[in-house]
């Protein structure tokens, strides 16, 4: 079973370059002195979820969810 210890842990190391890579990519979720005045309200802002940024987020989640049910199974130690 060392072996597929060797193998969680191999794609856990690469799970955790792919996430610091995408969270790198996210821009700021700061929108400056525009959300004030509502100037934020574009049609990127209400697109969000089909944009390039919306589909980093998605990544992220579905990454992270991944990172952490590697690291549960590899603290159990049952391999």
């Amino acid at each position: 079973m060392s072996v597929l210890n060797t193998i969680l842990t191999v794609v856990f190391i690469i799970l955790s370059i792919i996430i610091t890579v995408v969270i790198l990519m996210q821009e700021g979720k700061s929108a400056g002195l525009g959300a004030i005045a509502g100037a934020a309200d574009t049609y990127w802002g209400k697109n969000k979820g089909r944009s390039m940024e919306g589909m980093l987020v998605k990544l992220t989640k579905i990454f992270v969810a991944l990172f952490l049910i590697i690291a549960l199974v590899l603290n159990l130690g049952i391999w």
